[in-house]
């Protein structure tokens, strides 16, 4: 039976007990786990598309993307992690009891189309690996991917630690295949160090620099690292919720740290590889894994397609666990566990298999790319209002973030924005040149949205306080002095069964009355349509 069934993941909330008694690592230990959840999607095959993309076209020139990426995702993710914590809610709750209905359904719409988007890389990224180490059909391989619907209710049903240790498999997996390939490839250090020097973006370089910015700091990932934390029961004093905080800031910077070692190897094993033998045009995964043989010998294409199958599994766990804390958030609407995976899961195989049987699987790393710049265009939609959130010492009291750090976040959002209306731009500069109107007037109308919405999200809690003020606090507030008010009832009615409970009932009923009150003894008789209802 689920305890609080309005709490965030309530299957599995305040599932782990940190407060027992523990000493040394194992009390750390209680904590550790949620980041590494979120680390897979940090490394998902959408995350290979623009990594391939950008060390075969570019070399190691953007290295420091995803550098800053991995900073700009560090802050982030602690910043949800500290809402969750704090304030008991995740970021979808906490955006309902702060806009209002219309903002809300739109940024909902907007998380959605964002977990399409992801969900979309998975099944792709799924699909490539199934074929790439066993030579099945892209279409069939897309199919397949139904199948893991139900991998994510047996985990949750062996419990949230066994699903954590099975993503921290994945990511080892992952994890080891590329540093074997990395000490097969032999980069040049000194060169690959320079990498991490920025350099201006133009053109295709932006795409793909944003495409990695979007592949890195997913939306997705910010709702969910704050429900993720709350299956940690904690000791709800300062103490409690600051040790909480600590342990949790270490587990997201080992983790995240992971997965920035897992992008720059992509990156830097395509640049090795394929960009200084003068092979630039490679940015297909499929490409790459017929090329590795032979550069790097006959294991590098099974441990690459291995890595790329355990990317695509594990992350289509954690994909599927957002989009449960969006709907349930936003909608407060909980649906069969199935039923939502299945719908997650068609919202993403459709149009890829519409793609592969119009266009042919030479299209496939574009839509890996395009879903990982969708990605990016969410980003501000969620990181604005988490700013916000962590920043109200209204509601955060005195664990709301310091001056420094919403300045950092701060920049970051705007980085992102800036990026983004960018990309935006040079993309509609070939629509308007073209004589259709309708496209126009698509591009118009959807870009003149995303803008207002943008800017209610962002003005909004600056001129009107939530009244919703939900800090953990131990005990209410008692503003004014109580004023009972003692009822005298004058008519009470009992109902008899005629068993052992007729003498507590009456009891009960008496005690509660006086000289002036009836009372009215009641029977329903159990006729045989009764009873048949």
């Amino acid at each position: 039976m689920i305890k609080n069934p309005e709490a965030s993941l309530s299957e599995v909330h305040e599932s782990i007990d940190t407060t027992k008694k523990r000493v040394g690592w194992r009390r750390i230990f209680s904590f550790l786990g949620p980041a590494y959840l979120i680390s897979v999607g940090y490394m998902d095959p959408g995350n290979w598309a623009t990594d391939l993309q950008g060390g075969s076209k570019f070399g190691y020139q953007l290295i420091w993307i995803l550098l800053m990426s991995n900073l700009m995702a560090l802050l982030l993710q602690g910043f949800s992690a500290r809402l969750g914590i704090v304030r008991g809610r995740d970021l979808a709750q906490a955006n309902r009891e702060a806009y209002p209905k219309l903002v809300n359904f739109a940024l909902y719409f907007l998380a959605e189309i964002a977990i399409a988007a992801c969900d979309l890389a998975e099944v792709l990224g799924m699909a490539i690996g199934i074929q790439l180490l066993f030579g099945l059909p892209l279409a069939w391989g897309v199919g397949i991917t139904v199948l893991d619907t139900f991998l994510l209710l047996y985990l949750q049903k062996l419990g949230m630690r066994k699903m954590e240790a099975f993503i921290i498999t994945l990511v080892g997996i992952v994890a080891i295949c590329f540093l074997i390939e990395i000490i097969f490839a032999q980069p040049n250090l000194a060169e690959v160090a320079k990498g991490f020097i920025p350099s201006k973006l133009t053109g295709e370089s932006l795409l793909i620099g944003i495409g990695i910015i979007g592949a890195t700091v997913m939306p997705h990932n910010l709702y969910l690292h704050s429900a993720l934390v709350q299956t940690r029961k904690i000791d709800k004093t300062d103490a409690g919720i600051k040790q909480a905080i600590k342990y949790n800031r270490i587990d997201t910077t080992v983790a995240l740290n992971v997965a920035f070692f897992v992008n720059a190897a992509i990156l830097i094993l395509a640049a090795t590889v394929f960009f200084k033998t003068g092979n630039s045009h490679i940015g297909e995964i499929q490409e790459a894994h017929k090329l590795l043989p032979s550069f790097l010998g006959n294991l590098a294409p099974i441990l690459f397609a291995v890595a790329l199958i355990a990317a695509g599994q594990s992350s289509t766990v954690t994909g599927t666990l957002a989009g449960q804390i969006i709907m349930e958030g936003y909608l407060s609407l909980r649906i069969n566990p199935i039923l939502r995976r299945l719908i997650t899961r068609l919202i993403a195989i459709v149009p890829a298999l519409i793609v592969i049987l119009i266009y042919g699987e030479n299209r496939v790393t574009d839509l890996l790319t395009f879903s990982q710049v969708i990605l990016s265009l969410q980003l501000g939609f969620a990181v604005i209002p988490l700013i916000h959130f962590v920043s109200n010492k209204a509601t955060m009291g005195k664990f709301a973030i310091t001056l420094q750090a919403k300045i950092a976040g701060w920049l970051i959002a705007s980085i992102l924005v800036y990026l983004n209306m960018k990309l935006l731009y040079e993309k509609s500069v070939p629509v308007f040149e073209g004589n259709n109107l309708v496209p126009k007037l698509l591009l118009i109308l959807s870009a003149t949205f995303c803008f207002i919405l943008l800017v209610y999200i962002l003005v909004h809690p600056m001129i009107k306080k939530s009244t919703k003020l939900s800090s953990i606090k131990i005990h209410g507030d008692i503003s004014k002095e109580l004023k009972l008010t003692i009822p005298s009832f004058t008519k009470i009615a009992i109902a008899l069964d005629f068993s052992d409970n007729d003498e507590k009932l009456l009891s009960y009923a008496l005690a509660q009355g006086n000289k002036e009150t009836h009372f009215f003894l009641i029977h329903v008789v159990e006729s045989a349509s009764a009873k048949l209802f």
